[in-house]
């Protein structure tokens, strides 16, 4: 076995044939993980997607958004049984060192597979260093564990930013992430679900955004607080509400709250008493009513094509 930094990697392994990954970010909760990497091809990559959830018994779900994979995965060890072409590559192994805040996943793949398997990724920024077990390539196997911080997922949900002659709530969300982007946190993604259309209080179309983070413990209160600085500053309204979900997974109730919010009207009291039974945060920002949006962005923020659907 040989550890490398990802500094290390590109000075030992600069041929022709490596395509470094862009980025790797692992966010942990209990026993499952959530691994993102930003692959270097963008469609090629969904290869790669079919064969992980074909060979690896420790993937849960996956899905693809572009060059970005998510993979939701089960802390353990399941041996692959890799065969060319039907089950090329996958992951072997999951593990949480919390000492050491770090979670580490161990890929492998055959011929090409098995190149990716460690020397990409490990050249993708958001890698502390690889555990190089195997060189692949050609005809041979590779094998790797990847080892990345450990992170959080952070969800908050915004709503109610706009009046009805200025402004635009997922233009305004959106650069708030950009901006605590900029200033160090990790972005990951904006999702806007569509609400009730016949909704008498909305400005226009009627929409609420979910913005989601990978972040440290100790940095999470943080952000939230600057997060909500930053909106007290921008916000064009004086019904501007936030919601905040901590973890991976989303409570069946607040699914169900999030759907009933898209196909009739909610009311602030109800999406209160939800928030306080499911310990879900959810902060009046410059007033009370985006509490009803902001709460229903959390429920779909994992499913975009739910998320868009408008129902009449």
């Amino acid at each position: 076995m040989e550890i490398l930094k990802p500094e290390e990697l590109k000075e030992k392994f600069n041929d022709p044939w490596i395509a470094p990954y862009e980025k790797v970010i692992t966010m942990a909760d209990g026993d499952k993980v959530e691994l993102i990497e930003y692959h270097p091809c963008p469609s090629g990559s969904n290869w790669l997607l079919y064969q992980y959830q074909h060979s690896s018994e420790l993937i849960i779900d996956a899905k693809r958004d572009g060059n970005k994979h998510t993979y939701l995965c089960k802390v353990g060890k399941k041996p692959l049984d890799l065969k060319a072409s039907i089950n090329a590559a996958g992951i072997e192994e999951v593990a949480i060192d919390e000492e050491k805040n770090e979670v580490k996943v161990t890929h492998g793949g055959l011929a090409g597979a098995g190149v990716g398997a460690g020397m990409c990724r490990g050249m993708g920024e958001g890698v502390k260093y690889i555990e190089l077990l195997e060189v692949g390539g050609g005809s041979k196997e590779g094998k790797a564990t990847v080892v990345t911080p450990k992170y959080e997922k952070l969800v908050i949900g915004i709503d109610d930013t706009d009046v009805k002659d200025a402004g635009a709530t997922w233009t305004m969300a959106h650069n708030i992430g950009l901006q605590l982007k900029e200033e160090g946190y990790e972005y990951l993604d904006h999702i806007i679900v569509q609400l009730f259309p016949h909704n008498p209080h909305k400005t226009q179309n009627c929409v609420s955004i979910a913005l989601t983070f990978a972040v440290l413990k100790e940095e999470k209160e943080n952000l939230i607080n600057r997060l909500i600085e930053i909106l007290k500053h921008d916000t064009l309204s004086d019904k501007t509400a936030i919601a905040i979900l901590e973890g991976i997974g989303i409570p069946p109730k607040l699914r169900e709250y999030a759907m009933a919010t898209k196909t009739g009207m909610m009311d602030v009291e109800t999406a209160e008493k939800l928030a306080e039974e499911l310990n879900i945060p959810l902060l009046a920002v410059t007033g009370e009513q985006g509490k009803v949006g902001a709460l229903a962005a959390l429920g779909l923020y994992d499913d975009v094509d739910e998320a868009v659907k408008v129902y009449y």
